[in-house]
């Protein structure tokens, strides 16, 4: 099949900052499936000190990163902060890992204690740990699609979710978003944020799919997106 005149733009926000534990995977892993549904995958790192306009992508993938990068990121988001909370609410597609899930939210808690800022397009903030971390395998169970998700998990936040957000997935085993919940990761709108390293889209293929098929219908219409393989197929593909 070839949909070469179709083009999925995708914004990978801070990109040469953020790529703990090969988070960067998940970009291949949304390319690779674009190219098999015969799409034009057009990727752009969009780091500090560079514009961001939600016209302009129609999916986003914000990594994670270490204490010092992430700080960096913190100060400089604030300026992209109204062209990504207008990107949200319009359903731009997004997929959050660790610490660009926490910078979507309210506040995360520093290494030393500070309290750093998101950006609040989320209504979730994030609590620090003392001494110990979230690190191990983890299984969830996504109710609203029927699926169960796997992943690696290793963070010090504590998150808890808005009114608003359900999360990604009920743990089944792991600690997930706090420890206490039993939930893990995000979902508000076509926004889905997780602490699953490892990458995520790698063991969870079906997501990758859904992320793709939601912004090309949000593009070019649900007829184009009918004409495009079944999930049953591209999944036989990995």
């Amino acid at each position: 099949m070839n949909n070469e005149h179709y083009v999925l733009r995708v914004c990978h926000l801070y990109g040469n900052l953020l790529n703990t534990y090969g988070d960067n995977g998940n970009i291949l892993l949304l390319k690779f499936f674009a190219e098999k549904m015969g799409i034009t995958f057009a990727s752009k790192i969009v780091s500090i000190h560079e514009d961001f306009q939600a016209a302009d992508y129609d999916l986003i993938f914000f990594g994670g990163g270490q204490d010092f990068e992430q700080l960096i990121v913190s100060e400089d988001i604030q300026e992209k902060k109204e062209e990504l909370s207008k990107y949200i609410e319009q359903d731009g597609v997004m997929l959050a890992i660790c610490g660009g899930y926490q910078l979507l939210g309210h506040y995360y808690m520093g290494a030393n204690g500070e309290k750093i800022p998101g950006i609040a397009a989320l209504d979730h903030y994030t609590l620090s740990q003392d001494h110990h971390r979230f690190i191990g395998d983890i299984e969830i169970k996504n109710e609203e699609f029927d699926e169960t998700y796997y992943g690696f998990e290793n963070h010090n936040g504590r998150t808890f979710l808005g009114n608003d957000e359900k999360p990604l997935g009920k743990v089944l085993e792991g600690n997930g978003n706090n420890g206490e919940d039993h939930t893990e990761g995000c979902h508000y709108k076509n926004v889905f944020g997780s602490y699953f390293h490892g990458p995520l889209l790698a063991r969870n293929p079906i997501i990758a799919i859904r992320l793709i098929k939601t912004a090309l219908e949000k593009r070019y219409g649900k007829e184009m997106v009918a004409t495009l393989p079944a999930n049953e197929e591209l999944l036989k593909l990995v």
